[in-house]
């Protein structure tokens, strides 16, 4: 009998070291997903302007890091063939350099030139939509306002505002979801071809949205492809 368990543990532990070794002796990388990040959606031209007021205060902010006096003047050059996003993002980008006090000029001169590029990337992988611990939030969100219902006011009130967070994490289901569509928006700002700031970010887009956000000729160019 003392035979028969040692040789049983002994082909179970040679058995775990061999599993041990297969997984450490992967032919390719293993696949993990990055950590949990979100990513707003661009739905609307007002969307649009909140984008410029975005790239606009942290524009600013990056050159009056550099030294850059507030009176520097900037021009805002449109990329070629622009497509209807691209005219607008101009227009909302000026508006709000004007109203946050900057020197906008109306032809390049001795300005700081001012630049955005935006590339629209399409995906053909499944787009799974994902809200993690939803669940867990609500019953959690339950639990605590039911133990709150004796708590001083205060507590309540700031309890409450954390559920309202925690609702809101959950209600991002309203936004429709990740899509197979995303734009990747790029602004510079240049000073006799060096780089002086530099900002990427990238949205989602609704699918049938895509036209916005594609320049004319490449959208005749599809429309052509897809006549055929």
């Amino acid at each position: 009998m003392a035979f028969a368990r040692t040789f049983g543990a002994a082909l179970v532990a040679g058995a775990v070291a061999a599993l041990v070794g297969c997984a450490a002796k992967a032919p390719i990388p293993l696949a993990e997903n990055f950590e949990l990040t979100v990513q707003p959606k661009v739905r609307s031209a007002g969307h649009w302007d909140l984008l410029s007021r975005d790239v606009v205060a942290q524009t600013l902010g990056s050159l009056e890091r550099l030294g850059m006096p507030p009176a520097t003047p900037l021009y805002v050059s449109a990329p070629p063939n622009a497509s209807t996003f691209d005219l607008a993002f101009r227009d909302f980008l000026i508006t709000e350099l004007v109203q946050s006090g900057a020197a906008v000029m109306q032809a390049p001169g001795n300005a700081l030139d001012v630049s955005y590029h935006t590339q629209v990337v399409r995906h053909n992988s499944d787009r799974p939509h994902f809200i993690p611990g939803q669940f867990t939030m609500l019953a959690g969100g339950l639990m605590a306002a039911y133990g709150l219902r004796h708590e001083h006011i205060d507590a309540q009130l700031l309890a409450g505002l954390g559920l309202t967070s925690a609702a809101d994490y959950a209600a991002s289901i309203n936004s429709g979801g990740p899509t197979h569509t995303e734009m990747v928006l790029t602004t510079t700002v240049t000073r006799g071809g060096q780089f002086l700031v530099r900002k990427t970010d990238v949205y989602y887009l609704e699918n049938a949205d895509t036209p916005l956000f594609m320049r004319p000729s490449y959208r005749n160019i599809n429309m052509k492809v897809v006549a055929q």
